[in-house]
């Protein structure tokens, strides 16, 4: 529990102290209007103590949240690898060859397709309509 004591922390608790009695009070004032005779304050006088609940909510759900993450285990990270000084530093990412499909030859639609992108390509200013095939 020493993690929900620091500083930060002391603030957020007064500062969800604050809230939910701000929205007590208000909701309690609106109450007394409501008996005064102002009949919207009757709305109002229900709405102000749902949202002292929601700041209830969020303060225990960020306390919840932070001891979970407290408690969570360390695992070892891997080792980095030696690196002599000066050498370069490579990042692994995967890399992607294009490879062409062998599935090309059965489908003669798909051929026919991918030889009108070809010359598309090959002929940029071209219409498609200027197509020979």
């Amino acid at each position: 529990m020493k993690g929900l004591w620091t500083p930060a922390w002391i603030a957020r608790h007064v500062l969800a102290v604050v809230l939910t009695t701000g929205c007590l009070v208000l909701g309690w004032w609106q109450f007394s209007r409501a008996q005064s005779g102002n009949s919207i304050s009757w709305g109002y006088m229900f709405e102000w103590p749902v949202f002292a609940a929601f700041v209830v909510f969020l303060w225990w759900r960020e306390v919840q949240l932070f001891r979970k993450k407290g408690t969570k285990e360390v695992t070892p990270e891997e080792p980095e690898k030696e690196r002599l000084p000066g050498s370069p530093v490579t990042v692994g990412r995967p890399v992607r060859v294009a490879t062409r499909s062998t599935t090309d030859d059965d489908d003669p639609e798909l051929t026919a397709y991918n030889d009108y992108l070809a010359w598309l390509n090959a002929h940029p200013g071209a219409r498609p309509s200027d197509y020979p095939g």
